[in-house]
């Protein structure tokens, strides 16, 4: 037998005969690596630690607790899931279990509904097959067997699931004591490895394979981590998201709505409204520094146009369409790029003109399923803070680090500092030749590294292969909130495509026609999505420049109804938005009623307050009170509510 060359992450190199499997390399470096080692990673990919090696590899064996594990402890928690729901009710179906973020599901095809009850005793049942710890074993069975196996057992959607794999893929099935499954893999060593921290989630419709003509399946979600402790953080921040819910604090803040007679579209209400225009005057002001032009362009342009651009071809599922009493089809924007060309070409372009910067908030419409609507989170109708530069190639580094820092001063200026940066790199569906996607790829890999150089490698980022958009590849802003969830916001996108295909040019130094570059370029993103996730992070508790409703004043008596008027008088010529409560209420019952709709400071009088020309100052979340002059009181509230770009450009004036 021909020897392999395996290589160690420290660089050290064995020989061992082929087919040796990695749990007898293990064991042969020490009995313990080999007790705690649950998988490998054979050039990088998770594999099953008794696999053979046939050829030379790199290898890594994974403990339970490597951040690697979790993917396959909740494989094989879905695995262990299946088992006990059959084993409780035979006859049921199994289909799919894939792992998901944050945990895994599994359908199943049961004749009656999963109730409530049955969660604590299928996760009870999961518990007795992970103490049995069965080992997870793997064999590779024939198309004809394995139809046969799943047939007689009444398993017919298995039976399709054969069918579907691809000629050229071994059929594996795992098998987990006498209970087993048709799997890709891999997974752990035994059911034992997925441990006890584990949790059963809720239950759902899906329809089999995602199509709404074929059978509906009855979903079960559930969540599993390495450690008891992980969990509980788990579940203790799903329990904060809840209480954060934007959904829920939007109706309590009287911040907007949605109906079914609009899906995904957002109904602002007065607060609502004042808080998006707060953030768009912001960023108007931030890009207005930065350079840009700002403008708009139609919701509505005809089909053809679309088809020009690339957008029907590779983007035309997701667009609401109209066709005209004249025949002629029209699309609402899904996007406002097309539209940007469209301005730079009006007039002749110079090189001196370029870097070319182009700003809109731009409503864009885009065409989700109804089951992914989320609030403002995932809708149909949203708007962007959506920007084009148009330059040329050696203009890309500078622009996008000009870019790139313009994205972290505005997140911080909102509390965001802990920010990933992602570069995603060109889809299998998109446009353009495989040239211009390596010049384009190379520029914002070198930008990526450039931005890691400049932050002393502080901040942290990954490459997402096939995840960049049709026309170009990206980098993704990703922000961590105040309770660790990440959300994906802004974008740097390099394209090399769409400026040529809508016939956009320059004419260069030697007087030549030239195609731009263009950056696709989004700080928020989505405008209804920030605020989305700006009411979760902060839970509805705003900073005051940010706060819809600033200020309540509060009398205590109607005898100092008039002094309250006189003090919100007073705070509205500062520019701060204020209501006065004068109903003749107790002034604890306001107090409440204020701080459940989230008010950030409620200023109480009384006749003392109005004689001595005074103010008792209530802040949000304080039971304490300030006794202040008003003069004092509202130049302080004042400065306070200065947003943080106009604090700043005001010290840097100074």
């Amino acid at each position: 037998m021909t020897d392999v060359t395996i290589t160690f992450p420290d660089g050290k190199q064995r020989q061992v005969q082929a087919g040796t499997t990695g749990l007898e390399i293990a064991k042969s470096i020490s009995p313990s690596l080999a007790k705690r080692t649950v998988a490998m990673q054979l050039n990088g990919a998770l594999a099953d630690l008794a696999d053979p090696i046939n050829q030379d590899a790199s290898i890594n064996f994974v403990s339970r607790t490597d951040p690697a594990a979790l993917e396959l402890i909740r494989h094989d928690a879905a695995h262990v899931l299946a088992e006990a729901v059959q084993s409780i009710w035979p006859g049921t179906q199994v289909t799919i279990g894939p792992v998901i973020d944050n945990g895994f599901y599994y359908d199943f095809a049961k004749q009656q509904p999963f109730e409530p009850e049955d969660i604590p005793k299928i996760e009870k049942r999961m518990g007795e097959i992970i103490a049995k710890n069965a080992p997870f074993t793997k064999e590779v069975w024939s198309r004809n067997k394995a139809k046969e196996f799943f047939k007689d057992k009444g398993e017919y959607f298995k039976v399709e699931l054969v069918d579907a794999i691809p000629e050229d893929q071994d059929l594996k099935i795992y098998k987990q004591g006498e209970w087993l499954d048709l799997c890709r893999g891999p997974h752990m060593t035994s059911t034992g490895q997925v441990g006890k921290a584990f949790k059963l989630m809720k239950f759902a419709g899906a329809y089999w394979r995602g199509d709404s003509t074929k059978p509906q399946l009855q979903r079960i979600y559930g969540t599993a981590f390495a450690t008891e402790d992980k969990l509980k953080a788990y579940l203790h921040q799903l329990e904060e998201a809840e209480k954060r819910d934007h959904r829920k604090l939007g109706r309590e803040m009287d911040l907007f709505h949605f109906q079914e007679e609009a899906p995904g579209s957002v109904f602002w209400h007065p607060k609502g409204w004042t808080l998006f225009q707060t953030l768009i005057a912001y960023m108007r002001r931030q890009q207005a520094r930065a350079g840009y032009t700002e403008v708009n362009t139609p919701d509505m342009m005809e089909k053809h146009f679309w088809e020009l651009s690339g957008h029907w071809e590779n983007y035309g599922e997701n667009m609401f369409t109209t066709v005209l009493p004249d025949e002629r089809v029209f699309c609402c924007k899904p996007m406002n790029c097309p539209g940007h060309v469209q301005i730079y070409k009006n007039g002749l372009k110079s090189y001196r003109d370029l870097p070319l910067r182009i700003a809109e908030f731009g409503k864009v419409h885009r065409y989700e399923p109804s089951g992914a609507l989320h609030g403002m989170l995932r809708v149909r109708h949203f708007t962007q803070d959506d920007a084009h530069i148009f330059l040329t190639e050696h203009q890309i580094m500078e622009e996008c680090l000009k870019i790139n820092d313009l994205l972290l001063s505005i997140y911080k200026d909102f509390g965001f500092e802990n920010i990933v940066i992602k570069l995603s790199l060109r889809p299998e569906k998109r446009v353009g030749s495989d040239e211009l996607w390596d010049k384009a790829e190379k520029a914002l890999s070198d930008v990526l590294d450039e931005v890691k150089r400049r932050s002393n490698d502080q901040i942290k980022t990954e490459i997402q292969p096939g995840e960049g958009a049709f026309y170009g590849p990206k980098l993704e802003y990703v922000l961590r909130d105040a309770i660790g969830r990440d959300w994906q916001c802004g974008t740097t996108q390099v394209d090399f495509n769409l400026a040529g295909r809508l016939g956009a040019f320059y004419i260069d130094e030697k007087s030549e026609k030239k195609t731009p570059v263009m950056i696709h370029r989004a700080i928020f993103g989505s405008l209804e999505r920030f605020t989305g996730i700006l009411i979760e992070n902060f839970a509805g508790h705003f900073p005051l420049w940010l706060a819809p409703l600033q200020i309540v004043v509060a009398p205590i008596v109607s005898d100092a109804n008039d002094y309250a008027v006189h003090v919100a008088e007073k705070a509205r010529a500062l520019g701060l938005r204020v209501e006065t409560d004068l109903r003749n209420e107790k002034i604890n019952l306001k107090v409440r009623e204020h701080s459940l709709t989230k008010v950030p400071v409620i200023l109480v009088v009384g006749k003392r307050e109005a004689e001595e020309k005074k103010v008792s100052v209530r802040r949000l979340g304080s039971q304490d009170q300030t006794v202040l002059g008003l003069d004092e009181a509202l130049t302080a509230l004042a400065n306070e509510a200065v947003p943080p770009d106009l604090r700043w450009a005001a010290a840097e004036r100074a």
